[in-house]
């Protein structure tokens, strides 16, 4: 059974679905979500994995960043003492060390909300990405008014590798933008599509392992 660790940093809406779906909806029970690990005290995330029964854990920046070209101990301490071998990311917004990728090859698996390769990269996360999806289709129309061009959005699960929102793609899903979307439509299209396919994708992920 892969025991499984998620990395969160906010909410926590996708940590929630990811832990229902492994510890209490699955059956056979091939994978478990043994921790939750979040950079930020006050983030709803761990106030989820409490009720849920899951254990957390609190770790600032520095613990979850590059030291001295190390990793942390105190990170690599606590997913040895959960044995935890596979890592899921859900609204994590700090790059994963380089050291921890190499400890976890290819099992390391994160959700973008857009179509990577675009939109991606350093500072592209929540609300920043929708928001530059939604700006570059008025700006496409505005130029060109006579256009009946479609614009796309959805979402990307991939796995992590050294370089942000760049590992190989496992999953993609797309729909067609409103001419009227707003960001809170496209939040909530976002959003429905994250928790349809995020955990039935890192399980048929698992089942190849």
């Amino acid at each position: 059974m892969f025991k499984i660790a998620v990395f969160a940093s906010g909410s926590g809406t996708n940590a929630e679905n990811l832990i229902r779906h492994f510890n209490y909806e699955l059956k056979g029970q091939t994978a478990r979500v043994e921790l939750v690990v979040c950079n930020k005290p006050e983030a709803y995330v761990l106030k989820r994995a409490e009720n849920l029964k899951v254990p957390s854990v609190v770790m600032n920046k520095s613990q979850l960043t590059l030291t001295d070209n190390q990793i942390h101990p105190d990170v690599i301490g606590i997913l040895k003492e959960y044995g935890i071998d596979f890592i899921v990311l859900a609204g994590y917004l700090l790059q994963i060390p380089k050291e921890l990728i190499a400890l976890y090859p290819d099992r390391i698996i994160n959700i973008h909300p857009a179509l990577l390769p675009n939109y991606g990269g350093q500072g592209m996360y929540g609300e920043r990405v929708h928001k530059a999806v939604l700006e570059d289709m008025r700006r496409y129309k505005t130029d060109n008014p006579a256009s009946s061009k479609d614009f796309y959005s959805g979402i990307t699960i991939h796995l992590v590798d050294e370089e942000m929102d760049h590992g190989k793609i496992l999953f993609q899903s797309s729909f067609i933008l409103s001419p009227d979307e707003t960001l809170e439509s496209l939040e909530k299209k976002i959003h429905i599509r994250e928790q349809a396919d995020y955990p039935r994708v890192v399980e048929a992920y698992l089942n190849t392992l």
